[in-house]
C-alpha cells in the first residue's frame, strides 16, 4: 500500500492513481457482483490476458482493494473479493455506470 507522501495532492489524481485503468474498473466491477477465482475472470473480460489480469490483481491487492485469499488444498484454489475499502468504490462504479448508459442515449452511439 502506498503511504500518503507517496500518493498525488490532488483526491482525483490518487482516485484515478489506484483504479484509473480500464482492467482494475472492470475487474472491481466483478468483484462488486461476487468474489471470483482467476479464470473466471476471463468470461466478462475476454480481452484480458493472464500477465494483465495478475498484474493487477497484485496491484489492487497491494493498494489494500482487493483480497486474495488461498485455500489449502490440491491443486490450491485462490478467491479474490473485494476488502471493506474496495467496497466504497461501489458509488463510483454506480455513477459511471448511468452516466454511460446516458452517454449512450445522448451521443446516439
Amino acid at each position: 500500500m502506498l503511504t500518503k507522501d507517496e500518493l498525488p495532492d490532488c483526491p482525483v489524481a490518487t482516485t484515478v492513481q489506484l483504479i484509473g485503468n480500464k482492467w482494475k474498473l472492470l475487474i472491481i466491477r466483478n468483484l462488486l457482483l461476487s468474489p471470483q477465482r482467476f479464470s473466471e475472470f476471463f468470461k466478462t473480460i475476454p480481452a484480458i490476458s493472464k500477465k494483465v489480469l495478475t498484474d493487477n490483481l497484485r496491484a489492487l491487492e497491494n493498494d489494500g482493494i482487493v483480497n486474495r485469499e488461498v485455500f489449502a488444498e490440491v491443486p490450491p484454489r485462490v478467491v479474490y473479493s473485494l476488502t471493506e475499502l474496495g467496497k466504497t468504490l461501489k458509488p463510483i462504479l454506480d455513477v459511471m455506470c448511468v452516466w454511460g448508459e446516458d452517454y449512450k442515449i445522448k451521443s446516439k452511439i
